[in-house]
């Protein structure tokens, strides 16, 4: 027997198809976890056909399925959230986002997205959900004041009250300036081979005074620490001591790009084992903030590639 087709089917999934990369754009600057940007897509492509329960076509009524999609996965996100907050509570050590790597090369639709860095996804934690949903819509995706209050149910004038303090909030505690991608890759390169190489005086070189660490092991990674590490001295030591407990490990360096900055990512028998992202100061020559990935369920995305 052939099966029966569905036209206006085909035509909402042709829909959805075409505004899923951008929903998880959106999604994953609000959540920061891919696995949770997963589901939550997964939950409006479920809310968005099952108005075929309603009407004859998922389509009927909607003047605009690209802001009601966006409506759709935004208010999933923010109800995804209270269980991602829930997990932090437990969470061993300090947490990360979940890197977007692709090969420098690529073509990768994730890391085409409109991603921020690592380093701001970081400063967006602080952010009430509200005003993260409201950050991201306007800054990153430039959704004027009055479409996002459409999308969240709130007065144009309250969007702006919460867009101006979470602006201020980012601009704070994340410096305006962004290092030349070529500068970052030469100092991501230079900070790794002093790294891995044991050489603590070049280390100590390309290291800010103030440089902070952060490990995000997750509890499944040996050595791992527990809270971010200040300090060039601690930093220098903290490095020496991972590279020591690594020296017995048959570790693979690539390096590639997170969330659309330099990195290195390290495979260890072709299974990522960590991604590493560095922060550079306003002068470009040292690193202010180092981002190590280390938890296995943060990587499980993670491809090898090829060279």
């Amino acid at each position: 027997m052939s099966k029966i087709r569905f036209p206006e089917a085909d035509e909402a999934t042709d829909v959805f198809v075409g505004h899923r990369e951008l929903l998880f754009g959106i999604v994953y600057n609000m959540l920061g976890s891919v696995a949770d940007t997963e589901d939550v897509l997964q939950e409006t492509w479920l809310s968005w056909t099952a108005r075929r329960r309603i009407t004859d076509s998922p389509l009927d009524g909607i003047a605009n399925p690209r802001a009601y999609l966006v409506r759709i996965a935004v208010n999933h996100a923010l109800g995804r959230r209270a269980a991602i907050n829930r997990r932090r509570e437990t969470y061993v050590g300090p947490w990360l986002p979940e890197p977007l790597v692709a090969d420098d090369s690529a073509d990768d639709t994730a890391v085409r997205t409109e991603s921020v860095s690592l380093a701001m996804l970081v400063v967006l934690e602080s952010l009430t959900p509200l005003e993260r949903a409201v950050f991201v819509l306007n800054e990153v995706f430039g959704y004027p004041h009055t479409e996002i209050a459409e999308i969240l149910d709130r007065t144009p004038a309250a969007v702006r009250q919460v867009a101006h303090r979470a602006r201020d909030h980012v601009h704070a505690r994340r410096p305006l300036y962004e290092a030349h991608p070529r500068v970052r890759r030469e100092a991501t390169e230079r900070f790794v081979e002093a790294a891995l190489g044991g050489d603590i005086g070049a280390l100590m070189e390309i290291l800010a005074p103030d440089v902070t660490i952060w490990t995000d092991g997750g509890g499944n990674r040996r050595g791992a620490g527990s809270r971010p590490v200040r300090g060039r001295d601690k930093v220098a030591r903290l490095i020496d001591g991972f590279r020591s407990r690594g020296a017995s490990l048959d570790l693979e360096l690539r390096y590639g790009q997170a969330n659309g900055d330099a990195a290195a990512v390290l495979f260890e028998d072709g299974t990522p084992y960590a991604v590493m992202v560095m922060d550079l100061t306003p002068e470009g020559d040292q690193v202010s903030d180092i981002y190590i990935v280390a938890n296995p369920d943060k990587l499980g995305h993670v491809e090898r590639g090829e060279r």
